[in-house]
């Protein structure tokens, strides 16, 4: 499990290196240009992770397939996501192209506004590569072929780096075009990324089976396990950024406090994500050779790693918040608000470990409705209406949205949990 887990852990941190490079680049280009780049990052997000999470149903057929030794089934749902890829792009970058009326009814500054419709039109570019990158991911790790997708995602930085020192500035005879000119380096680094796994695939398999139609039957299995997945991670990520604005109202030392603590929990979440992509890989393999001992076993190794990691961040946040939080700021004030938020993250961390490697695992099973029905009940449902409740009718501040939204994980963890005890032991009957 960590030899599998642990190069998807390193591509996931650099995948989120790769955000955190856009932000403190524009950070020297201005306010102006970072607020752009940070509220067309979160936008793009929004509807790009929906299709981010369909390529992710790709596990489950693969990673089944190559557990029953069925390589041309493998190549076949490969070329299933490429075609689900072409599909999906242009309505994604429609919807990057003309965000404008949404911006409006938020309120947005137009000037603010002009920059971060630069930024979106700019990297909705890289809307087809990223979904392509994602099939490709998907084939490759489903088969125990992981060094190069940790290679894709750590270099594409370098090129992104790059990408936005050239177009960001102006450098090298090109012009600066501000938040647009990161946009464009995003989109790069994802036709970089896209161009080293199709290398990886070509040289491993060939142009055999993946280039062939493959059939509107599997594309329609793709799209069946997918899109659960997708609205799952779309709604995920659409709590917290609907969080974020609402704590917008209650002044920037809130919302300081709120985004050092959702970005320490961000980074503390890519651990249990990576191991999570790795339990959905074990898990289908055994479901593939029908080895019901080797799924039971997978899973529960992924959700034992998972936890125990997220059980130590959680030590470190409950007894050294302030030193944690003073890694971002020296504003005192900034920091005993991230300090009280992260020690309320420290009663969530456990069972975030949990939810998300559970969920991996039942993904390799094949049930991606499960975690969709109980993140969106359990966020939109019950922690968000919490939240809510306690930060305005209540008066705790930032503290009860991050209450609300604990609850909430706290209950996506027991739920998933008791879900992949009992899957697993219907797969147990198989002897």
């Amino acid at each position: 499990m960590l030899r599998l887990a642990l190069p998807l852990v390193f591509a996931e941190l650099g995948w989120m290196a790769m955000g955190v490079a856009d932000t403190i680049i524009a950070g020297h280009a201005g306010r102006q240009m970072l607020g752009a780049v940070a509220l067309g990052h979160g936008l793009y997000y929004t509807f790009a992770a929906f299709g981010i999470g369909v390529m992710l149903g790709l596990d489950t057929l693969i990673s089944q397939a190559y557990g029953r030794g069925d390589i041309p089934d493998c190549r076949r749902s490969l070329a299933a996501g490429i075609v689900t890829s072409f599909l999906m792009a242009p309505p994604l970058i429609a919807l990057a192209w003309y965000m404008g009326p949404v911006m409006d009814w938020f309120g947005i500054d137009p000037a603010l506004k002009e920059g971060t419709q630069g930024y979106l039109r700019a990297v909705s570019w890289g809307t087809l590569p990223l979904m392509l990158y994602a099939s490709f991911r998907r084939f490759l790790q489903a088969q125990d072929v992981v060094r190069p997708v940790m290679f894709a995602l750590v270099s594409a930085n370098l090129v992104n780096i790059f990408g936005n020192w050239v177009l960001v500035f102006g450098k090298l005879g090109m012009p600066a075009l501000g938040a647009a000119g990161s946009g464009y380096a995003t989109s790069l680094a994802r036709l970089y990324m896209t161009g080293v796994l199709l290398y990886v695939t070509i040289a491993g398999h060939g142009w055999r089976g993946w280039t062939r139609w493959p059939g509107w039957d599997r594309v329609k299995e793709v799209v069946h396990l997918g899109v659960p997945v997708g609205v799952q991670i779309s709604f995920e990520v659409a709590v917290f950024a609907v969080t974020t604005t609402m704590l917008g109202a209650l002044g920037p030392v809130a919302l300081g406090g709120h985004q050092i603590a959702l970005n320490l929990v961000s980074v503390t979440y890519m651990i249990p994500l990576g191991i999570s992509s790795a339990a959905a890989v074990r898990v289908g393999q055994a479901v593939g050779r029908r080895d019901p001992l080797g799924a039971k076993r997978a899973g529960w190794v992924g959700i034992g790693l998972g936890s125990g990691f997220m059980a130590s961040a959680a030590a470190i946040f409950w007894i050294a918040p302030r030193l944690v939080a003073e890694i971002y700021t020296s504003d005192q004030e900034v920091v005993a608000t991230a300090a009280s938020l992260l020690m309320i993250a420290a009663f969530f961390q456990l069972f975030d470990g949990i939810q998300t490697v559970a969920t991996g695992a039942l993904r390799g099973l094949g049930d991606t409705r499960t975690p969709m029905f109980a993140h969106v009940l359990c966020y939109w449902g019950i922690g968000l209406p919490v939240g809510w409740w306690l930060t305005y009718p209540q008066g705790w501040g930032a503290r009860g949205f991050w209450t609300g939204l604990s609850l909430a994980l706290i209950l996506i963890g027991i739920v998933l949990l008791a879900a992949w005890q009992r899957r697993i032991r219907k797969v147990a009957e198989w002897h």
